[in-house]
C-alpha cells in the first residue's frame, strides 16, 4: 500500500482481533527479515522471485496458512466450549453439594427435635451421637460448595471447624473439657474427609463422655500430622484410662462405625491405654 511498508501493514493487521492469516512477501533474500515478520505475527513468508514458481509457492503458502488459521480457530473454539461446559458442570456439582448440605441440616434439625421430645437418657444420647455424625458429613458438603476446587478438601481446615463444634458442645456438659487441635496442611478427597471426620467425631465424643468420670476437668487432643506413608490422626485424652481386664467404654455402634471406616481407608485403629489416659491413632496411606 502506498506510503506504508509491508512490516507496517503487518503490524496493523495483527493488531486487530480475529485477524486473518498473513503471508509476508519480501524481496529481501535475508531470512532475518522474514523471521522478524514471523515473530511479529505473520503465519508464513515467501521471498519474491521472478517466474511462475513464485506464484505457485505463494498459492501453496496461502493454502497452508489458511488451513493452520482455521485449525487454530477451531481449536480455540473447542477449548472455549470445553471450559464453558466445565464451568456449567462445576456449578451444577456445587449446587448439588449446597442442596445436600441443606438437606442434612434439615435432617439434623429433625433428630434434634426428636431428642428434645425423648425422656429416655439412652435414646437422647443415641440421637445426639447421630446428630453429630450428620453434622460431620454436612460440613464437607458445606466446604465443597464454598470453595473453588471440588476435588479436594483441606483436611486441616475441615477438622478445625469440627473441633470448634466439639468445643461448643462440650461447654454445655458438667465436665470442663479442654480441646486442643494441632495440624499440618493435608489435602484429601471429599470421601476421605467425610470418613476421617466421622471417625474423629466418634473418638472425641467417646473421650468427652467416658474419660473424665467423676472429674471436674479434662483435656482431649486432636493431632493431624503428615507421615512418609500418608497422614496420621491422633486423638488422645488425659483421663483415667482403662483398668487392666476391663472393657473400654463406648465399644458399641460408634466404635463399630470407626472400625468399618478405618478399614475402608486402608488402615486400622490403634489404641494405647495408660494410667495417664487413652490414645487412639490411625495412619491413612497416600493414594
Amino acid at each position: 500500500m502506498p506510503g506504508k511498508s509491508g512490516r507496517q501493514m503487518l503490524d496493523e493487521i495483527v493488531a486487530q482481533d480475529g485477524h486473518p492469516a498473513v503471508v509476508f512477501v519480501t524481496g529481501d533474500s535475508d531470512t532475518a527479515v522474514a523471521v522478524e515478520a514471523i515473530h511479529a505475527g505473520a503465519s508464513d513468508f515467501v521471498v519474491k522471485t521472478v517466474g511462475d514458481s513464485f506464484f505457485d509457492l505463494l498459492d501453496s503458502r496461502f493454502r497452508q496458512a489458511f488451513l493452520r488459521d482455521r485449525l487454530e480457530r477451531e481449536k480455540r473454539e473447542a477449548e472455549a466450549n470445553l471450559r464453558e461446559a466445565n464451568e456449567r458442570l462445576e456449578m451444577l456439582v456445587r449446587e448439588v453439594h449446597h442442596r445436600v448440605s441443606n438437606s442434612l441440616q434439615m435432617v439434623q434439625s429433625f433428630v434434634a427435635m426428636q431428642a428434645h421430645q425423648t425422656e429416655e437418657v439412652a435414646a437422647k444420647d443415641a440421637l445426639a451421637a447421630t446428630q453429630n455424625r450428620i453434622k460431620a458429613i454436612g460440613k464437607v458438603h458445606q466446604n465443597l460448595y464454598t470453595r473453588g476446587d471440588l476435588t479436594t478438601i483441606d483436611l486441616d481446615e475441615y477438622l478445625a471447624t469440627l473441633v470448634e463444634e466439639f468445643r461448643a458442645n462440650m461447654s454445655e456438659g458438667d465436665t470442663a473439657v479442654e480441646l486442643v487441635f494441632t495440624s499440618e496442611h493435608v489435602e484429601v478427597s471429599p470421601d476421605d474427609a467425610v470418613n476421617v471426620g466421622v471417625v474423629v467425631n466418634e473418638l472425641v465424643s467417646n473421650a468427652a463422655k467416658y474419660a473424665f468420670a467423676d472429674r471436674a476437668a479434662g483435656k482431649v487432643s486432636v493431632d493431624l500430622d503428615k507421615t512418609d506413608a500418608g497422614y496420621c490422626i491422633t486423638v488422645s485424652d488425659d483421663g483415667a484410662g482403662i483398668a487392666e481386664g476391663k472393657s473400654p467404654e463406648g465399644t458399641g455402634l460408634g466404635m463399630r462405625i470407626v472400625s468399618a471406616i478405618t478399614k475402608s481407608l486402608g488402615t486400622q485403629l490403634e489404641r494405647v491405654e495408660s494410667d495417664r489416659g487413652t490414645t487412639h491413632r490411625f495412619v491413612v496411606p497416600s493414594t
